[in-house]
């Protein structure tokens, strides 16, 4: 939303960094306020005792979701202008295994290894630095993996382009599954001995 903001005028390109600063310390608050610095609650999805990582993950796509159709609606916000990562389908599969990979291995995600070392918790400073050396071993490698990088190219096109429907209705079924995961998340935390932590 800053993007358009700055974009358009409203806002001087000079508060881009600021804007980043601001935003970067409201999420890592809202990790830590949401207990996202202990891996035992992040590895908890895994094994099936907690679920709030999917929960506020689920919740904050809906509310981005349902943000941006009204404040498009009211004329606030232009799609044009939103920035959106190509997609390389090959590499994001592959990237996306390696980093689940690790998620489940070591309980954190980057960002929620940052917020746990933030706090000065040993297994978070550990992560982070793993993550360091991984994304030094790639950047060194990198003409090794570019052609897998690179392949599968998608272009910058948003989850209900790839799916032909308007974003109305794929906000609908983003509702829809977030309220069957959360009842089925309920379930199965139900038939799975709670874990103290």
């Amino acid at each position: 939303m800053i993007g358009p903001i700055i974009s358009s005028g409203i806002v001087s390109p000079m508060w881009d960094n600021i804007f980043a600063v601001l935003l970067g310390m409201g999420f890592g608050f809202a990790l830590e306020a949401s207990g996202f610095s202990s891996s035992r609650k992040i590895i908890g999805t895994f094994f099936g005792y907690d679920f709030v990582v999917v929960k506020v993950f689920f919740t904050a796509a809906i509310v981005a979701s349902m943000g941006l159709l009204y404040l498009s609606y009211f004329g606030l916000v232009d799609y044009s202008q939103l920035y959106i990562q190509p997609t390389f389908l090959a590499g994001a599969i592959v990237g996306g295994v390696i980093m689940g990979v690790g998620f489940s291995m070591g309980g954190f995600c980057p960002g929620t290894s940052l917020c746990a070392a933030a706090v000065g918790k040993l297994d978070g400073i550990v992560f982070l630095g793993g993550m360091f050396i991984g994304v030094f071993l790639f950047s060194e490698s990198f003409p090794l993996w570019q052609n897998l990088y690179n392949s599968g190219s998608q272009g910058s096109k948003m989850i209900n382009d790839a799916f032909g429907i308007s974003p109305e209705l794929f906000t609908f079924f983003l509702v829809l599954a977030a309220v069957g995961m959360f009842y089925g998340a309920a379930w199965v935390q139900k038939k799975v001995k709670k874990v103290e932590y």
